[in-house]
C-alpha cells in the first residue's frame, strides 16, 4: 500500500471509529458510493444499529440524570484517569471537576502532558474515565454503552484536529459532508448545507479542490466545516492552530468566534497557542492531571504560563 492509499485508509478509520466506534477501514470505491449512491443510506442506518442506539439529548432515568445537570453543555465531577502499561501507571487526570456552560469560547491550557488531551478524549466520548462522573448535554457518558457514544459524537458534537485529517481523495465539499453523509442525510441537502456553511466561514468557489490544493488555513477551515455541518452542540479542538502561521492562525480564529456567536455553539480547544488563550473567554489551566487555575477573563491579557 503506497503513501496515499495509507493515509486514505487512516483517516477513514478515524472517523468511522469517532462515529461508528469500530475499526472497520473503508476503501476508495465505498467512499466514493456513499458519496453518491443514496441507496447508500439503508447501508449507514444498518452500519448505526450495529449496537443499541439512545434518543441523545433526551435522557432517561437509567442514565442517571440528577439534580441541575442540564444547565450545563460539559460537567466533570472527580474525574480521574491513569494510562497502564505492563506494571507502570502514568496518571493523566488526578480529580478533575469542572462545568462548562452553553456557548462558552473555552480554553484549556498547560504543558505536555499536563492532561489536556485525555480530558478532550474524555469529555468527548473518545476515552473513559476510570472514575468519577463525566456529563455532556444531561447524558452520564460513563453509562453509556459504546454504540451510544458513537451515536451522541455523530448526531451532537463536533472534532476539529490538529493535523486537520481530510482524506486527500474527497474534494473539500465531499471532506465537510462527510458527517451528514454518515446521517444518511439526501446528497441535495448535505450539498446545500455545506455550500451555506463555505460562504459564511469564506471557503466558497473552493469547494471542487481537494486538500493539496488547499492552503493550511483553508484545509483547517474545511475541518471546521465538516465539525459544524450537523449543528453540534459542542465542537471540541485539540491544538487547531499548531500546524498553521500566526496570521493563519489568528484568521481561523475569526472563524470560530464567529461560529460560536452567531450559531451559539460552545467551543472547548486544548492549546499550547497564547493567541488561543488570548482570545478565549475563559482558561482553564492544567498541571500533572489537575486543574492549576480556572479564570474568565474580560481582557485578553493573561498571566505566563
Amino acid at each position: 500500500m503506497d503513501r496515499r492509499w495509507l493515509a486514505v485508509n487512516v483517516c477513514v478509520a478515524v472517523w468511522w471509529h469517532i462515529y461508528f466506534g469500530s475499526g472497520l477501514v473503508l476503501g476508495f470505491e465505498k467512499i466514493r458510493k456513499l458519496l453518491e449512491a443514496q441507496s447508500s443510506r439503508a447501508d449507514l442506518t444498518r452500519a448505526q444499529n450495529m449496537e443499541e442506539k439512545v434518543k441523545i439529548g433526551r435522557p432517561t432515568a437509567e442514565h442517571g440524570l440528577e439534580g441541575d445537570v442540564g444547565l450545563w453543555a460539559v460537567e466533570l465531577k472527580n474525574v480521574k484517569k491513569t494510562y497502564r502499561t505492563g506494571p507502570i501507571e502514568v496518571p493523566a487526570l488526578r480529580g478533575v471537576s469542572l462545568q462548562i456552560a452553553p456557548g462558552e469560547f473555552l480554553a484549556i491550557a498547560g504543558p505536555s502532558g499536563s492532561g489536556k488531551t485525555t480530558l478532550l478524549n474524555i469529555i468527548g466520548g473518545l476515552d473513559r474515565a476510570d472514575t468519577g462522573e463525566v456529563w455532556v448535554e444531561r447524558n452520564n457518558l460513563q453509562l453509556l454503552s459504546s454504540g451510544e457514544l458513537a451515536r451522541m459524537r455523530l448526531e451532537r458534537l463536533g472534532f476539529v484536529f490538529q493535523a486537520y485529517n481530510l482524506l486527500p481523495v474527497l474534494t473539500a465539499m465531499e471532506n465537510a459532508e462527510f458527517t451528514l453523509l454518515l446521517q444518511g442525510i439526501p446528497v441535495e441537502k448535505r450539498r446545500e448545507t455545506v455550500q451555506k456553511l463555505f460562504l459564511e466561514i469564506g471557503l466558497a468557489g473552493l469547494e471542487n479542490r481537494r486538500p493539496a490544493e488547499l492552503s493550511g488555513g483553508q484545509q483547517q477551515r474545511v475541518a471546521v466545516a465538516r465539525a459544524m455541518v450537523t449543528e453540534p452542540v459542542l465542537i471540541l479542538a485539540d491544538e487547531p492552530t499548531a500546524n498553521l502561521d500566526s496570521a493563519t492562525a489568528l484568521s481561523l480564529l475569526d472563524v470560530m468566534e464567529k461560529l460560536n456567536r452567531d450559531h451559539g455553539t460552545t467551543f472547548v480547544f486544548s492549546t499550547h497557542d497564547p493567541q488561543v488563550m488570548e482570545r478565549s473567554r475563559r482558561w482553564i489551566r492544567l498541571r500533572d492531571g489537575q486543574i492549576a487555575s480556572d479564570a474568565a477573563h474580560a481582557s485578553h491579557i493573561l498571566p505566563p504560563l
